[in-house]
């Protein structure tokens, strides 16, 4: 039997509203019901004091071949023509004003190990696996979590910073603290506020701590003081979770550098800056590629 293939569309550019609203979405609503709730809610300023900085344009499709929690399952990207493209080369990382693209690839409130294939062709989004088991982590992630586009922790670089640590060889990780729920494959406009420097058995693994424009509290927080004043206990609670995800499958905690506190916004912007350069010296094959795909 044929694989189930579903198309649904993407809110490339997430709205951006000043109001407590938020778009009260069932679990498995499309993308493309998402973004339409958002722009009504943009359309109704008459009505309401609030105002949007974007609407629903949907740039990129995602098409999903097989089903969820299968090894064949994969969330593939596409661009207006139908052809496949590559979420971490082909979506840009920077929108100007400090705004950055982030692809969400866990929701928050689930377990299941979704991550970017970075050696499959056009590198789809699929369910991570162990010993050709699906992984899930031992319990839920409270945060919505993805990555950013075009960059590349490299792994034969040494960060003097962070210990000497070597890259992980993927793309930096996104920990999105916005209260709502999203979607696999869903593009968000978000802003940096700090950086966690996670070691995992041995390897630099960044963690970006960062907002969605659209989050109620978004014009709140622009640094990694207004994060613990309007999201108090939230930096801890996800360094805390990353250090001891793994014990309960017997591996040792997480360490984290940067004595063991997240870095702030500036950081951060320094972080995805390096780990952009990284990524354009890999694209452009001044470093080797390995089996990591560049399409």
């Amino acid at each position: 039997m044929a694989a189930a293939v579903t198309t649904r569309a993407i809110a490339m550019a997430a709205t951006s509203c000043s109001s407590s609203l938020i778009t009260k979405s069932p679990l498995l609503v499309r993308h493309k019901l998402l973004a339409q709730n958002a722009l009504n809610l943009c359309r109704s300023t008459s009505k309401k004091s609030y105002t949007c900085s974007a609407i629903y344009n949907p740039d990129v499709l995602v098409k999903e071949e097989g089903q969820p929690q299968t090894l064949d399952y994969r969330v593939f990207f596409l661009n207006k023509s139908g052809k496949k493209v590559s979420p971490w080369h082909d979506i840009p990382l920077r929108l100007g004003d400090g705004v950055f693209s982030y692809i969400v690839e866990i929701p928050k409130e689930s377990n299941a190990k979704m991550e970017v294939a970075t050696d499959e062709l056009y590198t789809p989004i699929k369910q991570d696996t162990k010993k050709g088991k699906l992984r899930y982590y031992p319990y839920n992630i409270h945060w919505n979590y993805g990555l950013l586009p075009q960059t590349w922790e490299d792994p034969s670089f040494s960060n003097s910073d962070v210990e000497g640590a070597f890259g992980d060889n993927d793309p930096v990780d996104v920990v999105e603290i916005g209260e709502q729920r999203r979607q696999i494959g869903e593009v968000l406009k978000v802003k940096p506020l700090a950086a966690l420097a996670m070691i995992d058995e041995g390897e630099l693994d960044w963690k970006i701590v960062a907002i969605s424009l659209d989050d109620p509290k978004a014009s709140l927080v622009n640094d990694v003081d207004d994060v613990e004043k309007h999201f108090p206990g939230t930096l801890t609670a996800i360094r805390d979770w990353f250090r001891d995800y793994k014990i309960p499958d017997g591996k040792p905690a997480n360490k984290f550098g940067l004595g063991n506190k997240a870095a702030n916004k500036d950081y951060a912007l320094k972080v995805i800056e390096e780990t952009n350069e990284s990524w354009t010296k890999l694209i452009k094959r001044s470093i080797p590629a390995g089996e990591l795909s560049l399409v």
